[in-house]
């Protein structure tokens, strides 16, 4: 009785939370939809917000590997092949 009490709980906090995530993510939504409405580009926002998720070393780390990659493609000046 006790295990199935449990259960259902658990069950019921998770089904509240994906309701909860439901209303975050139209929010979040609404939110892109206000700013390209104001002129913005959303995927420069949303590239933005994933970069300040990250350290800044490994922004930069990110930014060497790319920089050297596009370079070795020759898509950068002082390209390997120039």
């Amino acid at each position: 009785m006790v295990a199935r009490d449990q259960l259902r709980a658990f069950i019921e906090r998770v089904e509240r939370l994906e309701e909860e995530k439901a209303t975050v993510a139209d929010d979040i939504k609404a939110v892109y939809a206000e700013a390209k409405s104001m002129g913005f580009d959303n995927k420069a926002i949303r590239k933005i917000i994933k970069i300040r998720k990250k350290s800044i070393d490994d922004y930069n780390n990110e930014l060497a590997v790319l920089d050297t990659y596009l370079a070795a493609l020759g898509m950068l000046p002082g390209g390997f092949d120039e």
